[in-house]
């Protein structure tokens, strides 16, 4: 089982008045994806950067961690991560 582990930049956008999931986007590294995240912040409402470590086989996630969040982030967006 061969672990990956993927730098990810979520985007969130204002929706009928709520924050939803917007565009993602990988990097290459965690500063990248930290950067990135808080560049695009500045642009949009908000963004957060995301460290996933999934089974390079079966896709099957092993953990997802927020590294950092900008602007407005939903208030269960760490829940809804985790399956909570």
């Amino acid at each position: 089982m061969a672990m990956r582990t993927t730098f990810v930049v979520q985007t969130f956008e204002v929706h009928r008045k709520r924050l939803r999931p917007g565009a993602r986007d990988v990097a290459p590294t965690e500063s990248g994806a930290l950067k990135r995240a808080e560049a695009i912040a500045g642009r949009m409402p908000g963004a957060a950067a995301l460290r996933i470590v999934a089974d390079d086989e079966t896709g099957e996630l092993e953990s997802v961690e927020i590294l950092g969040q900008f602007g407005e982030i939903p208030e269960d967006f760490a829940e809804q991560l985790t399956g909570g």
